[in-house]
């Protein structure tokens, strides 16, 4: 039975708060063992042969409910699954879905390389991070072996990005295979016709492989026992993805069976699962529409245990909602995204510019940041640490108050009487009521700023340079 207290991973360990884990107690090595910011094997006591037992047993019980499968190698590699629960604020969901963008063997190498390329440089910069995207679907449209394992050849020598060789045909597979077998690629996939073949192909190369049964869940779990006796359990499950109507919702409904079992204890079918929203341009005649339902459909088994996509509209407007969805279902419940406090520079700041406080919650701060930076205001910016919570709650919480204000500042070195010629603060709007307590703490003048930092420009037009006293 899995589990999820570090008292009860306590128990296993030899106990020794010996400190070669980095952590002063055991028992702190056991609370970063559940949240999985430590592995086992960081503890080098327990590797000794005395405590094989308790390695194993432990070993097995810190295992996650649903098998984690890795594609590809190195620095880009896609971990997929992982997960031991249903809903995210139980816990929260580790890896995050990978997103495969396709191209086929029949385009134009000067096509194909340019989408690979676009493709792997796309970013999008949001609250302190670069959104990308994570792996190429290479499918084969030619029919072709030798023209496929051309097509596999050229994206392997273009990006490091993972790969999925794409085709029911186990020939086609096998010459995609000769040519990127070094990259551990998944295969896609095994279905009831020719799973013998393409599961002799991922035992011969040793890469995992997707089982395809669509809207046959008796026929997904058969074929996953079956690979797992032929000696693989490196599996993705892709129950079908149908985009349109009652269809759709069956497939909702096929996606909540899989992983529900899996999460109560059904090993047979504890295994990351494969959502294909790109079949929403077999259903669509009309590009716009296509692409559309495909990002719909790409959103909704985001939220719902898609642990792996294959997609195709590389339009903005496509893969932005995709790209920012995901980054907010995958965001840790448990740890509020934050900024190093400290004192950053804005544009290109003079003694004579302002000097504002904001609090170290990441939305806010690259909120306040950019409408700042946007306007063309140079200025200091204050991330006071409160410990990632925004203005208005910081405030009622007490983790923004006047001594944090002070502390910040003189933490960061920045002299005010020194450093500026005004030796004037701008605090948050919602923040007004430490007005007072601010200008007592620190000495400093205290201006309150606007409470949408939108207004900021606004504000500075009247109210800056500030009235000498």
């Amino acid at each position: 039975m899995k589990i999820n207290s570090p008292l009860e991973a306590y128990k296993f360990l030899p106990a020794t708060n010996c400190g070669e884990c980095g952590e002063a107690t055991c028992m702190a090595f056991a609370a970063h063992l559940i949240d999985r910011s430590h592995k086992l094997t960081d503890c080098k006591p327990i590797l000794d042969a005395k405590f094989k037992k308790k390695y194993e047993e432990l070993d097995a019980l810190l295992a996650p409910e649903i098998r984690e499968v890795e594609i590809g190698v190195g620095d880009k590699i896609a971990k997929i699954g992982g997960d031991d629960v249903l809903y995210r604020h139980k816990l929260t969901f580790f890896n995050q879905t990978q997103f495969a963008y396709d191209v086929t063997d029949s385009m134009d190498e000067k096509d194909l390389v340019e989408r690979v390329n676009y493709i792997q440089d796309f970013r999008k910069f949001y609250v302190g991070n670069f959104l990308t995207v994570d792996m190429i679907a290479v499918r084969c449209t030619s029919g072709d072996p030798a023209k496929f394992a051309a097509a596999v050849k050229k994206v392997v020598e273009t990006t490091d990005l993972p790969i999925i060789l794409c085709s029911f045909d186990p020939a086609v597979l096998k010459a995609g295979l000769e040519v990127s077998k070094d990259r551990n690629p998944l295969l896609y996939a095994a279905n009831k016709d020719n799973w013998k073949e393409v599961g002799a192909l991922a035992l011969e190369y040793d890469v995992p492989v997707t089982l395809f049964a669509p809207n046959d869940l008796d026929m997904l779990k058969t074929l996953a026992k079956t690979f797992a006796e032929m000696g693989t359990e490196k599996l993705v499950l892709d129950p079908g993805t149908f985009p349109t109507g009652k269809q759709l919702k069956q497939t909702f409904s096929n996606f909540l069976k899989v992983r529900r079992a899996g999460i109560d204890g059904d090993r047979d079918i504890a295994y990351p699962i494969m959502a294909v929203p790109f079949t929403a341009w077999m259903a669509h005649d009309d590009p716009v529409s296509a692409s559309y339902w495909e990002t719909v459909v790409a959103s909704v088994f985001t939220i719902k245990y898609g642990d792996i996509m294959i997609l195709h509209s590389t339009e903005s407007y496509a893969m932005l909602p995709e790209l920012h969805i995901r980054d907010t279902i995958y965001t840790d419940p448990r740890k509020p995204v934050t900024v190093d406090p400290g004192m950053y520079k804005v544009g290109e700041p003079t003694a004579d510019s302002p000097v504002l406080v904001t609090t170290n919650f990441a939305l806010t701060y690259y909120t306040v940041e950019s409408d700042i930076a946007s306007n063309k205001i140079d200025c200091f910016l204050w991330a006071i640490d409160t410990d990632g919570i925004g203005v208005e709650a910081a405030v009622a919480g007490g983790q923004l108050t006047a001594e944090k204000i002070k502390k910040g500042i003189e933490d960061s070195g920045f002299d005010m009487k020194k450093d500026t010629t005004h030796n004037t603060i701008v605090i948050p709007g919602l923040s007004a009521r430490l007005q007072g307590d601010v200008e007592d703490a620190t000495g400093c003048n205290v201006m309150v700023g606007p409470a949408d930092s939108g207004r900021i420009p606004g504000w500075m037009e009247k109210n800056w340079p500030p009235q000498k006293k």
